[in-house]
């Protein structure tokens, strides 16, 4: 089950992660200014496929990483919706290292670490794949292909 985690909007809406409860969700923190900023576009189209499904992305933009999101929130909104049609719910720019960190963020690292036990994210586009109970959750490094994602994603929605 999720954890109770507030959430802000990229608009400044609040939410709690428990509104997402019984879908099966992808979390991802991005960066408008990223090598990886074109996933957008699969993230896109995967969401279009599966959302009648149940299924949901929650995009957070992250500066942390290269000061690749230095946008505000108007601004990395445009950005998404007009290069890349994005329609998924984006939320307010996020820390997820560091003392900072969203909890959300920790929680998922804890559940799901990455290569060698390591917890910390290492760069925007890392990935978050959890289930429909909240209960399995598997993480994606950022060069981790799209294919691979929805490939996992079918055997758990």
């Amino acid at each position: 089950m999720l954890p109770q985690i507030e959430l802000t909007t990229i608009d400044s809406k609040k939410q709690s992660l428990n509104d997402y409860e019984g879908k099966t969700l992808l979390i991802v923190n991005v960066a408008s200014n990223c090598g990886f900023t074109p996933q957008y576009k699969d993230l896109q189209k995967l969401y279009e496929e599966f959302k009648d499904r149940g299924f949901e992305i929650l995009a957070f933009p992250c500066n942390q990483f290269g000061g690749q999101e230095p946008g505000t929130g108007d601004q990395i909104a445009s950005f998404c919706e007009m290069n890349y049609g994005v329609d998924f719910q984006l939320f307010e720019k996020t820390d997820v290292n560091g003392d900072s960190a969203h909890p959300l963020f920790n929680f998922l690292k804890s559940r799901a670490p990455g290569i060698l036990g390591t917890e910390s994210i290492k760069w925007n586009f890392t990935k978050f794949l959890v289930d429909k109970t909240g209960e399995q959750i598997i993480r994606y490094g950022s060069n981790d292909a799209i294919s691979k994602i929805k490939d996992d994603l079918i055997k758990i929605i």
